[in-house]
C-alpha cells in the first residue's frame, strides 16, 4: 500500500504565517465587534472569578471549553457577516437570514456557557456566604 502524505508538507515559515494571520482576525475581531469586546470582559472576569474561587480541574475545564466554544461562534459569525456584506452589499432576505442565524449560534454558545458558568459558580459563592 502506498505511503499517504500530505501534497505540501507544512513549513515553519508557512506555520508561523498562519498563526500571524489568525491572531491578525482575533484583533480584527476585538476592534471592528463590540460583542466580542463584551466577550473579552466576560473572559477576563469569569477566568479572575474562577482564581478567585479556586476552581478544581474539572471545572476550569467546562469553563474553558464554554469560554472557546462562545469565541469561536464569535469569530464564524464576524467572518460570515463580513463574507456576505462582500457578496450581498444591498439588503437582500437570504443574506439577512444568514446573519440572523450566525447571530443565533452565538446567543446558543453564550447560553450554553452562561448555564455552565451557573453550575460552577452559583453552589462555590452559595458556599462562601
Amino acid at each position: 500500500m502506498p505511503e499517504l502524505r500530505p501534497a505540501n508538507p507544512p513549513t515553519r515559515g508557512r506555520l508561523i504565517r498562519s498563526f500571524r494571520y489568525a491572531i491578525r482576525g482575533v484583533v480584527m475581531m476585538l476592534a471592528l465587534q463590540a460583542n466580542a469586546r463584551i466577550h473579552a470582559g466576560a473572559t477576563i472576569a469569569v477566568v479572575a472569578l474562577g482564581f478567585w474561587l479556586k476552581l478544581e480541574r474539572w471545572e476550569w475545564c467546562a469553563v474553558v471549553a464554554s469560554i472557546g466554544l462562545v469565541w469561536m461562534a464569535e469569530g464564524v459569525n464576524t467572518g460570515l457577516e463580513a463574507l456576505t456584506d462582500l457578496v450581498s452589499p444591498n439588503e437582500h432576505p437570504l443574506a439577512g437570514r444568514a446573519k440572523d442565524m450566525a447571530a443565533g449560534a452565538v446567543l446558543c454558545a453564550a447560553i450554553a456557557a452562561a448555564v455552565i458558568g451557573v453550575i460552577v459558580f452559583v453552589p462555590k459563592l452559595l458556599a462562601r456566604w
